[in-house]
């Protein structure tokens, strides 16, 4: 064993004994945490604005502090990039991560030196994790790799901006720098396919151990890797032990990636996001993510169906069940204050706090009352791909509102496969059934003659991607769309069918 190795296994002890300490006393972390955010920002525009100094309890901030949106809040950032101090936060934040808005164009969301240290700390505590739990660390010896945005950070208003992952490749610890690929001058272009290919060149005669990304953006280096070496990629990288990932499920992904690898290998998800890193996986031999109690982020949770109601009901991590879909509000030591991120999470473990990702409060089908999201449309296919022959690169769900020739609604999956099945008529029915058993709205509007079975459309090899690129969201951070309760993607998606 390296001296490496030996290191990281003494720090990941020591990592784990401090997450078990939190873990175990969960209602009483989230407290402090909650204290400490009051205390910090009541000098604070925000805070004055919402009188700080007079919140006791989590009801004082209940009602003092509404829940908001980027919207309700864009008036503050805006007062921060006029060049304002403690605005949302004492002094200013050190960088904004820009995202992708969808009412409001880009958003603009800070991150202060507190909020950026956790987030580093996050990411390796998951690896630490990692190597405690299974006793593996010979992987720290080799390369690693990170699919992400550029590094080069441009400023808005005196304050560095960029995409969180190319901010976050400022943070790569020292003892890191030799083992990271790619070179800095590869992560810092822009055209993700150009990036790909020279990503490509790096790597492919490399020790690589470690590769991190959005599954469906990795997928393609993989692809690439396959066509240019004709080697499996677990063959081409012998010691290839980890996959790393965040931002959408990987088990739509799980058996293409097998198929593109050779072999099985471990895999830890996080979720990570511009707002906060909220949780990562915690185990191998469980499902679920450990929700991150100690790390600047107060939480509250409202259930999904409820969200929308007049007078929704706040509830706290001492509140929560297993099994309920909850959008999930965070307040940070970033200024966000009872923020809607626009996720849905399901509870699997309270002994400790662990979860899943279920959907996205906006993407969801409900023309018809059915309220399908994200977690159903993904178990449905997974159940299809293994009972069948097929290999799936990417798909979405739409309804079909307005059929022709007055045939009854549906709903339409778009689904581009490697491999496509040999019978798609048994792939359909096995998604159909999945449905039926997940979603009882959905089983009664079949069963009243209100919808017909979904209809599948093939999307061509490679179309969704052309989408992607057509939209301006090839690479990066960016996500295909799992659900939409409109035509916005199965349009754009209808020059890329076969």
């Amino acid at each position: 064993m390296s001296l490496k190795a030996f290191a990281a296994k003494l720090f990941a002890k020591n990592i784990v004994r401090k997450t078990t300490k939190w873990a175990d006393n969960p209602i009483r972390t989230q407290q402090k945490v909650f204290e400490h955010l009051i205390t910090k920002a009541k000098e604070t525009q925000f805070g004055k604005d919402h009188d700080f100094s007079a919140i006791k309890t989590f009801a004082d901030f209940a009602k003092k502090v509404p829940v908001r949106d980027y919207e309700a809040l864009k008036g503050y950032v805006e007062n921060i990039i006029a060049g304002q101090d403690d605005v949302l936060w004492p002094e200013k934040p050190i960088y904004f991560a820009k995202t992708s808005g969808t009412t409001s164009g880009a958003k603009y969301i800070p991150i202060t030196k507190e909020s950026i240290k956790h987030q580093v700390e996050a990411s390796r505590n998951a690896i630490l994790n990692y190597i405690h739990e299974t006793g593996n660390a010979d992987f720290v010896n080799g390369k690693m790799i990170f699919l992400q945005g550029s590094p080069i950070l441009e400023e808005k208003g005196g304050i560095k901006l960029g995409r969180l992952s190319g901010i976050s490749a400022h943070y790569v610890p020292n003892y890191l720098q030799k083992n990271r690929l790619p070179s800095w001058e590869t992560n810092c272009i822009e055209d993700w396919e150009t990036k790909v290919e020279k990503v490509v060149e790096e790597t492919e005669n490399e020790n690589m151990t470690v590769i991190a990304g959005i599954p469906s953006w990795v997928q393609m280096y993989f692809e690439k890797l396959n066509t240019k070496s004709g080697k499996k990629v677990g063959e081409l990288f012998r010691n290839f032990q980890l996959f790393i990932y965040g931002g959408v499920n990987y088990e739509p992904y799980r058996a293409k990636f097998e198929n593109l690898i050779g072999r099985k290998v471990d895999s830890i998800e996080l979720f990570p996001a511009s707002e906060g890193f909220f949780a990562y996986q915690d185990s191998q031999k469980e499902l679920g993510m450990l929700l991150l109690l100690n790390s600047g982020i107060f939480y509250e949770f409202i259930k999904a169906d409820e969200f929308f109601d007049e007078d929704v009901k706040r509830l706290t991590i001492a509140d929560v069940e297993l099994k309920v879909d909850y959008v999930l509000i965070i307040s940070t030591d970033a200024g966000l204050w009872a923020y809607n991120i626009g996720d849905t999470i399901q509870f699997i473990s309270l002994k400790p706090y662990k979860i899943i990702v279920s959907g996205r409060i906006k993407h969801f089908i409900s023309a018809f009352g059915e309220h399908v999201i994200a977690k159903e449309v993904e178990e449905a296919l997974k159940i299809a791909v293994s009972n069948t022959d097929a290999l799936v690169n990417e798909f979405t769900v739409a309804p079909q509102t307005s059929p022709e020739d007055g045939e009854l609604p549906y709903h339409e999956w778009f689904i581009e496969f490697e491999r496509p099945p040999s019978e798609i008529s048994k792939f359909s029915e096995c998604i159909e059934q999945s449905m039926l058993q997940q979603n009882s709205y959905y089983l009664d509007l079949i069963e009243g003659n209100i919808l017909q079975p979904l209809k599948i459309t093939q999307i061509k090899l490679g179309g969704f991607q052309d989408y992607m690129k057509s939209i301006g969201k090839l690479g990066g951070q960016n996500k295909v769309q799992r659900l939409s309760n409109d035509r916005k993607v199965a349009d754009g998606l209808a020059k890329f069918q076969i």
